[in-house]
Parts: structure tokens; C-alpha cells; sequence
């Protein structure tokens, strides 16, 4: 017998979503004008070509998290929509419709369904915490409090928005020195296992007493290994990449590693301004959208995903909540926080537009942000020319010097 899901309006007004086995749906509407409900709608069980193939694991789109761009331009179109005057029901609706992403289409039919429900909607978000953060979902619940939802989805949007570009600007700057650098280690592998054996091969065939220079030795110590044991480097790999995720599992790992990351040659500036362009941006519209500091302080320090932030930040809550000024730990933090930032926090703090120096904090933090991108691409495209010529050169002299010594001796 096939099961039909519907949605009645009970005497009181309220919405309740359920199941019922029926053999029609005609059925079904009689059962429940017998119980004196008001249907609202009646959906068949879909079959044969009409339903949905369910495919395991990652090869199901309804199974995938939604990233960042999905979440931001839902952000951005549900604030037009509340802007423009559409029940919130109504613009999840057609959010829904309009969806690309088949996983967010079907958390937005979960939403929409609680919403219709009678559940606040910062509620129905919370049961998706892999897709909508703390941070977004106490926007939405001041938002709901104050209501100013509109504004402060308009906000959310614009942030998910920035975070999205500087991101973007951040892989980008990493993409090209990854590109180049499996291109130089796949032409190393390339030379050192095809072109270096045969090389060897054809010197003791000309000549098997002949005396190598040592970095030829080299080379053909590390051919061999190539050779015969690629499943060993592999392996090294592996264990390497294990014990680095568990490592960094641990509270010292994570901040040995956090610190590393800020601290970094080439790319530690570029981390370390990106994390206070974010910090700047996040507590910024926390405060201006009506979230008492103390939880803005949380919410900021939990978006941070680096320790050293966090044990930063986490001081700054502990002084707030003992009647100090935040700005007093964040100055000690001299390795996070410049002296720049906590003067402008200080100001903030003392003329109550906490969030207005924040947000002129961020603005000078992304464009230190792009600048930095543009320096690190600058720097990096010489660099690895001269690392990809210079793996290149070692190979050919390897090769190429027993070849000089071969062509001297048989000239004598």
C-alpha cells in the first residue's frame, strides 16, 4: 500500500506534516476530513521513472553539503525577497524551486516544512549546523528579535559575500607555486626513472670501469629507489600525512602547527592578515546586528579555526566578562593582534562604535590582503622557474657529465 505525506491545518490553526497509507489519495482526504482537518496539500508517492534515484555515498547530490557560494547567494536572495515584502514561508518556497544545488534544495524543503510548522526559523537552521554556522543563525535569530530580518540577512550576505572573494584570493595565490610544483615533481619523475636508466645503461655498456662523478651516483641511487621502491615513498607519505592529522588533533599539535602557519616564510603574512581581515569582519556585524559582545566574542573566536586566535580572543571574553575593556588582553597578544588593531579596538571601545572601527579594521586588512596576494604572486612565479630550472640542471649535469669524461678519454 503506498504512503502519501500531507499537510492539514488543525482547528487551532497550526500545521502538522505526517504520513498515511492509503490506496488513493482520494482515500486519504476522506480519513482526514473525518478528523476535521483542513488539508493544505496531499503528495503521491512517487514510483517507477518518477522516482528519485537514490545513488550511494558521493555520487547522490541530495547528500552534499552545501559550500560557502550556495549559503551566500541563498543569504543574499532571501534578503531581496523579505526586503521586497514575501512571507518568509513564500520566499523559501521559491528558493527552493529555483535551487541548483539538489543538497540545499532539499535542507531548504526541510526549512520551509519546520517554518510552516510554527518553528522560528533560526530553529529550523540549527538542525544544519554543517551548513549554517553560529554565526549565521544568531544573525537570524537577532534579526527575528529585533525585526530587522531583512537587514540582517542583507548584512550576513554581504559578509559570506567578502569572505567568499578573500578566500578565493587566497586559493588563488596558492594554486599557481601547487600547479608548477606537481609539474616540476612529475618532469623529475619523468627524468629520473626513463631517461636517467638509460643513460646509465648506455655508459656501462661503453664503458663499465668508467669512474662516475658523485652526483651521478646520486642520481642513479635515486632512480633505483624510484624504480623499485615507489611503494615505499608512497607509504612515507602516507604515515607522514596520518600523523600530521592526528598531530594536529591534539591541543599542542594544533598550536604548534596554528603558530607555524602565522609565522611561515612568504605565506605567514599573508594567514596571519587574512585571520585579522575575518576577526575584524565577523565581530563587526555580530555588534551591529544586536549580539551582546560576550557571544560575539564566542562566535568570532569558534569562526577562527587557528588556536592561537582563539587563545587570543578567549582572554578578551574572560576581561569583558570581568568588567574590563577588551582591547587590554588583546594588546598582550602582541603575535595576533598589532598594535595598530588594538589602538582602533581601544577607540571603539571608548567612543562606542566598536563596530564602525572594526569595520575600517577589516577594510585595511583586505586590501593589505590583496596587496600581499599580489606580492606573493610577483615573488613566487621567479622562484619557481629558478626551482623547476635548477631540479632540471642537476639531472642534465648528471647525465650529461660522465658523457664529457667518456668523449675525453676515447679522444686520446
Amino acid at each position: 500500500m503506498p504512503t502519501f505525506t500531507y499537510r492539514v491545518r488543525d482547528a487551532q490553526g497550526k500545521i502538522i506534516l505526517s504520513t498515511m497509507e492509503a490506496d488513493t489519495s482520494k482515500a486519504v482526504r476522506d480519513k482526514l476530513r473525518e478528523k476535521n482537518l483542513t488539508i493544505v496539500s496531499i503528495t503521491e508517492p512517487k514510483s517507477g521513472l518518477n522516482q528519485d534515484l537514490q545513488l550511494p555515498g558521493f555520487l547522490n547530490e541530495e547528500n552534499q553539503t552545501p559550500g560557502l557560494k550556495p549559503v551566500a547567494i541563498f543569504a543574499r536572495q532571501m534578503a531581496t525577497m523579505i526586503d521586497a515584502g514575501l512571507p518568509l514561508v513564500q520566499s523559501l518556497t521559491i528558493l527552493q524551486k529555483q535551487s541548483e544545488h539538489k543538497g540545499l534544495k532539499k535542507i531548504l524543503k526541510d526549512i520551509r516544512q519546520n517554518v510552516e510548522s510554527g518553528i522560528p526559523f533560526s530553529d529550523a537552521l540549527i538542525k544544519f549546523p554543517n551548513v549554517f554556522d553560529r554565526l549565521f543563525i544568531n544573525l537570524v535569530k537577532a534579526g527575528e528579535v529585533s525585526g530587522t530580518l531583512d537587514t540582517v540577512l542583507d548584512r550576513v550576505a554581504i559578509f559570506k559575500e567578502k569572505d567568499l572573494a578573500l578566500r578565493g584570493k587566497i586559493r588563488g595565490a596558492l594554486t599557481y607555486p601547487a600547479i608548477v610544483l606537481v609539474f616540476a615533481l612529475g618532469v623529475t619523475y619523468f627524468l629520473l626513472t626513463t631517461i636517467v636508466p638509460q643513460f646509465a645503461k648506455m655508459i656501462k655498456d661503453v664503458n663499465p670501469n668508467a669512474s662516475l662523478p658523485g652526483i651521478t651516483i646520486f642520481l642513479q641511487v635515486v632512480s633505483d629507489f624510484l624504480l623499485n621502491q615507489t611503494w615505499l615513498l608512497g607509504l612515507i607519505i602516507a604515515a607522514l600525512a596520518v600523523a600530521y592529522h592526528y598531530y594536529y588533533k591534539t591541543d599542542q599539535g594544533r598550536h604548534v602547527i596554528d603558530r607555524f602557519k602565522m609565522k611561515a616564510p612568504v605565506f605567514g603574512n599573508l594567514i596571519s592578515k587574512a585571520s585579522l581581515a575575518s576577526f575584524s569582519r565577523t565581530l563587526s556585524l555580530l555588534i551591529k546586528s544586536g549580539v551582546n559582545i560576550i557571544e560575539a566574542l564566542d562566535i568570532t573566536r569558534g569562526a577562527s579555526n587557528n588556536a592561537i586566535v582563539e587563545d587570543a580572543l578567549t582572554n578578551a571574553k574572560n576581561a569583558v566578562m570581568q568588567g574590563e575593556q577588551m582591547s587590554q588582553p588583546m594588546t598582550a597578544a602582541v603575535d595576533v593582534f598589532p598594535p595598530m588593531v588594538t589602538s582602533m579596538v581601544a577607540i571603539g571601545e571608548e567612543t562606542g562604535g566598536l563596530d564602525t572601527m572594526l569595520d575600517k579594521v577589516a577594510d585595511y586588512y583586505e586590501r593589505e590582503v590583496d596587496e600581499a596576494v599580489d606580492q606573493l604572486t610577483a615573488a613566487i612565479e621567479p622562484i619557481m622557474i629558478i626551482f623547476l630550472g635548477a631540479i632540471v640542471g642537476v639531472i642534465v649535469a648528471g647525465m650529461f657529465l660522465p658523457m664529457f669524461a667518456l668523449i675525453g678519454e676515447l679522444s686520446k
